[in-house]
C-alpha cells in the first residue's frame, strides 16, 4: 500500500511545475508518513533547490528533516546555493557533508565537487579552491572532465590563468565544454591572442565547435581586430546552421563592427530573423564608435518602431555617436530622454559621454558644470581626465588646471595627465609650466602607459610596441618604414615636431620624441606583407597622437590603401589622404 502511494506521489512530483503545487504534494507526503522515503525527499529538495519555481529556504526546511541525506540530496542543496545570491552557503553545506554522522552514505561525487567549485568561483575563494583541488586528487577525481573543467574555471576566476591552463593541459580527456571554458577564461582575462591560439590547437586536434565556442572566439576576434579569422568563423556558422542562434548573430555583428566592417555587420543584422535588444545595441554602438551618429540615431528610431525597449547600453551608443560627430543638441536630448521617457538612471559612463560631448565641441564651461552638479562625477578621475583632454584640444589653460588639481586631489594623476597639461602650457609658450610637468613626472616616479598596436596579416595577429625590435622581421620592418616615411613626405606629410616632442612615445608620456610609434611599425609591416590594395586594420590601446594621425592620412594617399585604425576612443577610416573623423577626435 505504502509503495503504491509512494509511486503515485513520485509521479506527481515528476510533473510538478509550481511551488504551490509542491507544497500540497509535500502535505500528502507527511500525511502518508513518506517524508523519510529517500526517493521522495530527494525529489522534493531537488525541485525547491534547483527549479526556477523553487524556494531555497523551503529546500533547507525539507533537507533538515531528512535523517541521513544521501549524496543526491547534498548535491541538490549545494547546487541551489552555488547559483544563488548566497554562494557561501553552498560551501558551508559542503563542509557539513564531509563531517556528517554517516559520511559513508554520502561521499562527494563529480557533481558535489563541481557545484562547490562553482561557489568558490563566484566568491573568488582561492584557498577553498586549492583545498578542494587537493581533495579531488586524493579522492581519485583528478581525471574527471567535469571536475577539472570546474577547477580551471575557478582558478581563472581567481586570476590564476596559468594554473587554469595547467589543469587543462593535464586533463586526460577533454570535452567541448572544457575547450569552451579555457577559451572563455582567456577571453575574460583579456588574453585574446591566447584564446585564439587555443582554437588553433582545437583545429589541429580536429575538435568540432558549437555556438558557445563561436561566441567566445568571435569576442576575441573583435578585441584584437582579427577580421580574417572572424570571417572564417562566420563561414563555419553558416555551414553548421548556427546563424539562427541569436547569440552567435550578436557576436558576429559585434566582431564585424569592432573590426571596422560595418557593412558586413549590417548584412548579418538584416539576415537575423530573431533580434533582441543586444542585437540592436550592437549596431547602435557600432555606428557610435565609428563616429556615425546620424545612423546610430536612425537605428535607435527603428528599434523603437520594432517595439523593443532600449537600455543603458543603447544610450551609451547613441551618446558616443553624437559625441564623435559633434551632435551636441541631439546628445543632450538623448541624455535627458533616458530619465524622462524610459525611466533609466544615467550612469557614470553616460555623464562621461556628456562631459566629452560638451568638451569636444568647445563648451568647456558646460562640461565643467556637468561634473560639478553630480557628486558621483566629482569624485571620478575619468571625468576630470576627459575634461583635461578637451582643455588640451581647445588649449584652455584655466579649465585644464582645474581638471589637473582635481586629479591630484583624488590621487589619480598619471603621466598622461601631466603630458596633456604640459601640451597646453606649450601652446601658451609657458616653458616654466612645461618644466613643472616634467619635474612632477620625474619626482613622483610616475610610470607611463606603454603604447602597442595589433595588426592582422593572413591568419596571424602581430603585436608591436613603441620602438619595437622584438619582431622576427624587425630589420625589414624598419627599412620599410623609412621608405614609407619618404613616400609620405613626397605627398605632403610633415612631422608635427611641436606636438610629438611633448607626447613622446604616445600622448601618455613625456619621453624622448620618436618616429617609431607602434602603429607606424604596424603600418610598415602591413604594407610589406600584404598585396596592393589590401585594407590595413590596426587596433591601438591608446588614443592615436596627432602626428601618427597625420602620418596615416598621407600614407593612405601615397600607397593608395584604405587604413582602419581603432584607438582607445574611436575608429578612424583613412582613405586617399582623408580620415572619417574629419580631424574631430
Amino acid at each position: 500500500m505504502s509503495n503504491s502511494k509512494a509511486n503515485a506521489i513520485a509521479t506527481l512530483l515528476q510533473g510538478c511545475n509550481s511551488l504551490q503545487r509542491l507544497k500540497r504534494i509535500h502535505a500528502h507526503v507527511i500525511i502518508n508518513g513518506l517524508q523519510h522515503n529517500p526517493a521522495i525527499s530527494n525529489k522534493l529538495v531537488n525541485f525547491c533547490a534547483v527549479s526556477v519555481s523553487g524556494c531555497l529556504s523551503y529546500a533547507q526546511l525539507i533537507f533538515h528533516q531528512i535523517q541521513n541525506p544521501d549524496t543526491q540530496s547534498w548535491n541538490s542543496i549545494i547546487r541551489g546555493f552555488s547559483l544563488s545570491p548566497s554562494p557561501l552557503q553552498a560551501i558551508l553545506f559542503y563542509n557539513q557533508m564531509l563531517f556528517s554522522p554517516s559520511p559513508s552514505l554520502s561521499p562527494p561525487d563529480t557533481f558535489t565537487f563541481s557545484f562547490t567549485l562553482k561557489a568558490c568561483e563566484r566568491l573568488r575563494a582561492l584557498n577553498k579552491c586549492q583545498e578542494l583541488h587537493g581533495f579531488v586528487i586524493r579522492s581519485g577525481f583528478e581525471g574527471d572532465v567535469v571536475v577539472c573543467t570546474s577547477l580551471l574555471r575557478c582558478y581563472a576566476a581567481n586570476g590564476l590563468i596559468e594554473v587554469a591552463r595547467l589543469v587543462f593541459d593535464k586533463m586526460s580527456e577533454r570535452d567541448l565544454v572544457s575547450w569552451n571554458s579555457i577559451i572563455s577564461c582567456y577571453s575574460q582575462a583579456n588574453l585574446h591572442l591566447q584564446a585564439l591560439e587555443v582554437y588553433d590547437r582545437m583545429r589541429s586536434e580536429n575538435v568540432s565547435v558549437d555556438g558557445f565556442t563561436l561566441v567566445g572566439l568571435l569576442s576575441s576576434c573583435a578585441h584584437v581586430g582579427a577580421l580574417n579569422l572572424g570571417v572564417y568563423l562566420h563561414e563555419i556558422a553558416c555551414e553548421r546552421g548556427f546563424l539562427s542562434n541569436v547569440y552567435v548573430g550578436n557576436a558576429l555583428i559585434d566582431m564585424y563592427s569592432k573590426c571596422g566592417d560595418l557593412g558586413a555587420a549590417l548584412s548579418v543584422f538584416n539576415g537575423m530573423k530573431k533580434k533582441d535588444v543586444f542585437t540592436w545595441n550592437s549596431m547602435i554602438v557600432g555606428y557610435g564608435v565609428h563616429g556615425r551618429g546620424d545612423e546610430a540615431i536612425s537605428f535607435f528610431k527603428q528599434m523603437l518602431m520594432a517595439g523593443l525597449k532600449p537600455n543603458s547600453i543603447t544610450f551609451l551608443g547613441l551618446l558616443c555617436g553624437c559625441n564623435h560627430q559633434g551632435l551636441v543638441e541631439e546628445g543632450v536630448e538623448y541624455f535627458h530622454m533616458m530619465v524622462s521617457r524610459f525611466n533609466l538612471k544615467p550612469g557614470i559612463k553616460h555623464h562621461g559621454c556628456l562631459v566629452d560631448l560638451y568638451g569636444r565641441a568647445g563648451k568647456l564651461e558646460k562640461a565643467l558644470q556637468v561634473i560639478k552638479t553630480s557628486q558621483l562625477s566629482q569624485d571620478d578621475p575619468v571625468m576630470w581626465r576627459t575634461l583635461l583632454g578637451s582643455s588640451k584640444i581647445h588649449r584652455n589653460l584655466e579649465i585644464g588646471e582645474i581638471a589637473m588639481k582635481n586629479l591630484v586631489r583624488l590621487g589619480a594623476s598619471s603621466a598622461g595627465d601631466f603630458v596633456l597639461l604640459a601640451t597646453i602650457y606649450a601652446a601658451h609658450k609657458d616653458a616654466q609650466g612645461v618644466a613643472r610637468m616634467r619635474k612632477s613626472i620625474k619626482s613622483q616616479g610616475i610610470k607611463t602607459t606603454a603604447g602597442w598596436s595589433w595588426i592582422e596579416v593572413g591568419d596571424q595577429v602581430h603585436r608591436f610596441l613603441v620602438d619595437d625590435k622584438s619582431h622576427p622581421e624587425a630589420g625589414m620592418i624598419y627599412r620599410k618604414l623609412e621608405e614609407v616615411i619618404q613616400r609620405a613626405n613626397l605627398v605632403g606629410y610633415v612631422k608635427e615636431e611641436s606636438l610629438v616632442a611633448m607626447a613622446g612615445s604616445s600622448e601618455d608620456c613625456l619621453e624622448k620624441s620618436t618616429m617609431y610609434h607602434s602603429e607606424k611599425l604596424a603600418i610598415a609591416f602591413g604594407l610589406a606583407r600584404t598585396s596592393e590594395g589590401t585594407c590595413l586594420r590596426i587596433v591601438k590601446n591608446l588614443r592615436v597622437c596627432r602626428d601618427c594621425h597625420s602620418f596615416t592620412k598621407f600614407v593612405s594617399k601615397a600607397f593608395n590603401r584604405d587604413i582602419i585604425v581603432r584607438d582607445r576612443v574611436r575608429f578612424h577610416h583613412f582613405k586617399n589622404g582623408l580620415c572619417s573623423c574629419t580631424d574631430y577626435w
